[in-house]
C-alpha cells in the first residue's frame, strides 16, 4: 500500500519560508551551543521544508 503524497497549498508558501528560516536560525544556535546531536534532526526538517517549497515553485 502506498502512502498518499501531501502537496502543500500555495497559500502556505510564506509560512513554509518562515519555518525554514527559523530552522536555519535554530541550527546556528545549537551549533554555537555545542548541541550537535540536535543538528541532524533539524537538518532533516529543513530539507523537508525546502522540498515542499520546491514543489510549490
Amino acid at each position: 500500500m502506498r502512502c498518499p503524497v501531501l502537496w502543500p497549498a500555495p497559500v502556505q508558501r510564506d509560512r513554509l519560508v518562515e519555518v525554514r528560516d527559523n530552522l536555519l536560525v535554530r541550527i546556528a544556535e545549537v551549533e554555537r551551543e555545542g548541541w550537535l546531536g540536535k543538528v541532524e534532526g533539524l537538518q532533516v526538517s529543513v530539507a523537508g521544508a525546502q522540498e515542499k517549497l520546491a514543489q510549490l515553485d
